[in-house]
């Protein structure tokens, strides 16, 4: 199966997209970073919603895409050999799920931006989302 693919070092802009198609996903993940959107519009998962991590380089002031994904669940997004500490950016293409089922929404993409600061933590960062508002948390 094919949940997400790994891009390493790639630069992107904000408005970068690249689509493949998930097979979907039952195994566990050893990834330290993990994700799920709900759409809590309709109560079920938001499956096949783009998706892409990214790190800030501090150096350069720019954002490195990581890995992008399409699933409702994603939880391969990056190693653990690659997870270090710093500023890391979750963007989900929320107008273009919301358009592929014939809908339209008020937010054309989420982004969530967070903060790590020890590379052994693991982190959940879900989201749940209707076509007019949208709220996270900080997952277990």
């Amino acid at each position: 199966f094919l949940a997400c693919k790994r891009l390493q070092g790639r630069i992107v802009d904000s408005v970068f997209a690249l689509r493949f198609i998930a097979m979907g996903s039952s195994a566990k993940s050893s990834s330290p970073i993990t994700t799920h959107v709900l759409n809590t519009g309709d109560g079920v998962p938001a499956a096949r919603m783009a998706l892409s991590l990214h790190r800030l380089d501090p150096r350069m002031a720019i954002w490195n895409l990581i890995t992008i994904g399409w699933d409702g669940r994603c939880p391969g997004l990056i190693t653990s050999d690659a997870f270090t500490p710093g500023l890391y950016k979750v963007r989900f293409e929320t107008g273009q799920y919301w358009e592929s089922l014939g809908q339209s929404s008020f937010y054309p993409y989420v982004e969530i931006v967070f903060s790590v600061s020890d590379a052994d933590q693991s982190c959940h960062v879900p989201l749940l989302v209707s076509r007019y508002s949208y709220s996270t948390y900080r997952g277990s």
